[in-house]
């Protein structure tokens, strides 16, 4: 379903790869388009829970099916590339995935407009966010979620403060590692938990490039987004909703699929222990209360922008 003749100059544009993501969709889209994503540019990867034909329906989405390895695609960057390349040059583009939801300093009060206009006025092309995993109070898949909810009403929880962040070469940029599943999945082997920095939000260029999911980017240029003389660039947050109560049905699925990680055989412990209803909180838990908590927290940074 292509409506990208509807894409007009300046319009602020969201892309993705999704799988099997109908109970996600409708607030991730209502968020995203309340911060002031215009159009979407979805690649769908063989859904069979209803999540191609509703976002069909959705008069601000084109979309496109994929078949095949999503593994073999790059994770589905190929895929994207290709889709980015052709309808986002000049944009700025918002690259999440369904589990994703963006928040910035003053998100609840400046749209994403005034962020990227405030970049494009300091000659910045991009804005890096930290993902931040979210959990329940209790086991697993033991919490209702109903679709169309703010997530984070049942994710309430997050780790604060046990994260590791180093400068990565050879593409220079910082390197996190950390929060609840490193915590619970990697206790043992810290340097094998998942990379927790992006860089989301990009003014699309057709010769630009994801590397690695959006943990890192071509030209290097892109991944600096840090002062080297000790200030503070701004950032934001992904706040990442993976631990809904579908979290034990789908690990079951990526067990046997093995699509989601370049050396799978690594994760394997990882989704059998999810697909045992673990309890991730803990005394140390933090209660989520908004962004200026994070941003109190040293997790997100307003940097110069007030």
């Amino acid at each position: 379903m292509d409506r990208t003749q509807a894409i007009r100059p300046g319009m602020i544009l969201g892309a993705g790869t999704m799988r099997n993501e109908i109970v996600r969709l409708p607030y991730f889209l209502e968020h995203h388009r309340a911060l002031g994503v215009e159009h979407f540019l979805i690649i769908d990867n063989e859904s069979d829970d209803g999540t191609r034909e509703y976002l069909a329906e959705q008069s601000d989405v084109s979309l496109w099916s994929a078949k095949g390895s999503y593994k073999r695609a790059r994770f589905g960057l190929d895929w994207l590339t290709w889709v980015m390349m052709k309808h986002a040059h000049g944009h700025w583009c918002l690259t999440l995935d369904a589990d994703e939801i963006l928040i910035y300093p003053f998100w609840d009060t400046r749209p994403l407009a005034a962020l990227t206009e405030w970049l494009d006025g300091r000659g910045v092309e991009m804005f890096p966010a930290m993902m931040l995993d979210m959990y329940p109070k209790g086991p697993l898949g033991e919490q209702s979620y109903v679709s169309g909810q703010d997530p984070i009403e049942v994710l309430s929880w997050f780790d604060s403060g046990n994260y590791m962040i180093q400068r990565q070469d050879p593409m220079e940029n910082l390197w996190i590692q950390g929060g609840v599943r490193a915590r619970c999945f990697f206790a043992n082997k810290p340097r094998r938990a998942p990379t927790m920095n992006k860089v989301p939000l990009v003014k699309w260029n057709r010769r630009y490039v994801y590397v690695n999911s959006t943990h890192g980017i071509l030209p290097r240029r892109l991944n600096r987004f840090y002062d080297r003389d000790g200030g503070e660039f701004a950032s934001g947050i992904l706040l990442h909703t993976k631990f809904l109560d579908t979290v034990v049905d789908k690990s079951k699925e990526e067990l046997k699929r093995r699509e989601h990680f370049a050396n799978s055989a690594l994760y394997d412990e990882y989704y059998k222990t999810l697909i045992e209803k673990p309890d991730l909180w803990c005394e140390r838990s933090s209660l989520y209360r908004g962004w200026r908590q994070l941003e109190a927290m040293g997790l997100m940074s307003r940097g110069t922008w007030l």
